[in-house]
């Protein structure tokens, strides 16, 4: 979350947990992410948006009105609010995040494309009459989009993030191995040794999990090149959403590209090798942004502070 005046005041993720037989909520972000396949039956830790959309109106909706709580909101001084959202959910799902956010306690709900927030946030020159592209994985949502004279000229958009390379990974060690892991381990196993491109060094990690025979707890040793090939689908599908993006655009744009690249942006972007991995595809430069996971949020920041300096010069010019 980003205030005006303030920057980044709030960095969670979207990650709520709820007790299903009172309905109260229990902890919320990074407290409630500790909790997921931990809990007993009775507490359950959700997330709320899937694929960059709406999956319970309900929780998302208490999940923004927490949100506001944690940086002081209320509903006395009830704020603007701007979201960002993937340029691949529908016209419904859109509503339905304008319409959860007023309820939650916005006094205005304003929508924003992530590609555009993430370019804006990378600082690129994207008023100018130049070739901007900007690859955004988050963890529902793959975007890539090209940007030029303010406006998106082409777009790809493909429903494949971060939860789908971890997905990939339990569906892989369930089936190589007999063993049942979690949502956490699969992640950090492809924090700790994932890639998307072979590395100069390459490690093995130590899995624990329930063998699906016996029901006890086994541990195997997983290498990377195991889990590079594990996740290849999801990365192939990203890589594809690249170079159908590179299709739509304009001779005159494209040959830009080959001088200032391609801006890797979105915690799905940090996977180890992936800016190697689209620049061997694409024979185009590809540069990871210096903050990755904060740029889109950056982005909306920067459009709150000029919408109001705009809205200032106005009232100035007028008296």
């Amino acid at each position: 979350m980003y205030a005006r005046g303030e920057g980044i005041v709030l960095n969670e993720p979207s990650v709520i947990a709820l007790n299903s037989r009172t309905g109260e909520v229990l902890a919320m972000g990074h407290e409630a992410w500790q909790m997921i396949g931990r809990t007993p039956s009775y507490i359950v830790a959700v997330r709320p948006l899937r694929k960059g959309a709406i999956t319970d109106f309900d929780i998302t909706q208490r999940m923004i009105r927490l949100l506001l709580q944690r940086v002081k909101v209320s509903r006395f001084n009830r704020p603007r609010v701007v979201i960002c959202v993937p340029s691949a959910i529908t016209a419904v799902e859109r509503r339905a995040v304008t319409e959860a956010a007023r309820r939650a306690g916005a006094a205005e709900a304003h929508l924003i494309e992530q590609p555009m927030a993430a370019a804006i946030g990378a600082g690129l020159p994207i008023s100018e009459p130049l070739g901007n592209m900007v690859i955004d994985i988050g963890g529902g949502t793959t975007e890539v989009a090209l940007i030029s004279l303010g406006g998106v000229v082409a777009l790809e958009a493909v429903r494949v993030g971060s939860f789908d390379i971890d997905a990939h990974v339990q569906t892989y060690i369930r089936r190589e191995y007999g063993i049942a892991i979690g949502e956490r381990t699969a992640e950090e196993i492809k924090v700790r040794i994932g890639s998307a491109w072979p590395t100069e060094q390459e490690y093995s990690a130590e899995v624990r999990g329930r063998e699906l025979m016996s029901g006890l707890p086994k541990t195997v040793i997983l290498s990377a090149e195991e889990v590079r090939d594990a996740i290849d689908e999801p990365v192939s599908a990203m890589v594809d959403a690249v170079i159908a993006c590179l299709g739509q655009a304009p001779p005159e744009l494209a040959q830009d590209l080959i001088h200032e690249g391609i801006h890797l942006v979105g915690g799905g972007g940090m996977l180890r090798g992936l800016d190697l991995r689209i620049q061997q595809e694409t024979e185009i430069p590809v540069h990871l942004v210096d903050a990755p996971l904060e740029c889109v949020v950056l982005g909306a920041g920067h459009c709150i502070e000029a919408y109001d300096d705009l809205k200032v010069m106005f009232m100035d010019t007028r008296t």
